[in-house]
């Protein structure tokens, strides 16, 4: 069997060959050109970054990859789905917002912004897939609708499936609310009645009138009418309605494969990582911390599975950041057996991001076994 190809190429320039210049010829050398983009609607997937958070891409770069897409005849644009949790990300009038102060606005990316699931996380197509976990996706409509998905990809660490990259980007990134808490967990949203003030909202906004009041005032939900769709959550500004996150890592990384394959299934896409902040935790934070290792470089592929393997492996071959979390992961890393080369699994000892990967390969999504062409 034939290996999958990664490109990469790493952050050193000289005078004539800059980083958007080095951007430009590693997305060309990999293929991107061979994709018929003539005025096929081509939805550019990352993540716009949270409030206070500063390790998202930079702008700059999603400029030069629109520029080339729209060179190639392509109709593009910026996509996310709001969140699950309540933030600046949860609806689509915060999110824009976010977005736009972040960078990621028609003046400095050249193309419109669409939030994937609209005004309120509901705004998805199901899209059947019979996998092991799921037998639907709930995907964002404007990803779903879109004829061709480019996935731009912060690679870094994350508190539950291990890292974030290509595959995070694609299936959790897409989901809809309902469909993130189905990612996240097998149950439906919880009341904490201490914090609850009965102000309504969450009832307000439910769709199948599943929430109700009880005598002191506190609200509750029945279980039989609730969808999970997760609307109660985002309303929600006194943070009384939770989710349990009761998935282990191996369970929500092969959810989240299945949501990455909802996502390119039956249409083309071509996938870019940068190594580069790779902070601890999730863009989704509301900070950064010290970068687990120094600046590695961008790669790109049609493979989001050999992508993932080989970003993760260029992490685990780079030497450890001076005071970041690595270098004194604690004594849990090392009882789950993580005092080897694992980064990630010594960060998050808790998770095992392979499942994922290798989940995805089962999905015939790619392959684990690549060749890294550097350039």
């Amino acid at each position: 069997m034939q290996k999958s190809k990664v490109y990469f190429t790493n952050f050193k320039t000289k005078p004539n060959l800059n980083r958007l210049q080095k951007l430009e010829k590693l997305v060309k050398a990999a293929g991107i050109g061979t994709i018929d983009f003539k005025d096929k609607f081509t939805a550019i997937k990352l993540h716009f970054g949270e409030p206070g958070n500063l390790a998202y891409i930079r702008p700059n770069y999603v400029h030069k990859i629109v520029e080339i897409i729209k060179g190639l005849g392509g109709n593009v644009f910026l996509t996310d789905s709001n969140t699950l949790y309540s933030g600046r990300r949860s609806n689509a009038i915060d999110h824009l917002q976010t977005a736009m102060e972040n960078g990621f606005n028609p003046m400095s990316v050249g193309c419109n912004v669409i939030i994937a699931d609209g005004l309120k996380g509901t705004d998805y197509r199901e899209i059947e897939i019979n996998g092991k976990h799921c037998k639907t996706a709930k995907i964002g409509a404007a990803i779903a609708d879109a004829d061709i998905i480019v996935s731009v990809n912060h690679f870094k660490g994350h508190d539950l499936t291990g890292f974030g990259g290509a595959l995070k980007n694609l299936g959790m990134g897409s989901g809809s609310r309902g469909g993130k808490m189905e990612m996240h967990s097998s149950s439906k949203p919880s009341i904490n009645k201490a914090k609850c003030v009965g102000c309504g909202f969450c009832a307000k906004n439910c769709s199948q009138q599943a929430i109700s009041f009880s005598k002191d005032k506190k609200a509750e939900i029945d279980y039989n009418r609730c969808i999970g769709c997760g609307q109660c959550i985002a309303e929600c500004q006194h943070g009384a309605v939770g989710v349990s996150f009761n998935e282990s890592s191996d369970v929500a990384n092969e959810k989240i494969a299945e949501y990455a394959f909802a996502v390119l299934k039956d249409k083309p896409g071509f996938h870019v990582s940068f190594i580069m902040d790779v902070s601890p935790y999730c863009d989704c934070w509301s900070y950064n911390d010290i970068p687990i290792v120094p600046d590695i470089g961008i790669a790109a592929s049609f493979d989001p599975v050999a992508l993932d393997k080989a970003c993760a492996d260029l992490v685990n071959r780079a030497p450890v950041m001076a005071g970041s979390l690595l270098e004194n992961p604690g004594k849990e890393a090392f009882e789950h057996g993580h005092e080897g080369h694992d980064k990630f699994g010594r960060l998050h000892p808790s998770t095992n991001w392979k499942a994922g990967l290798k989940h995805a390969e089962e999905l015939k999504m790619g392959s684990m076994d690549y060749e890294l062409i550097t350039l």
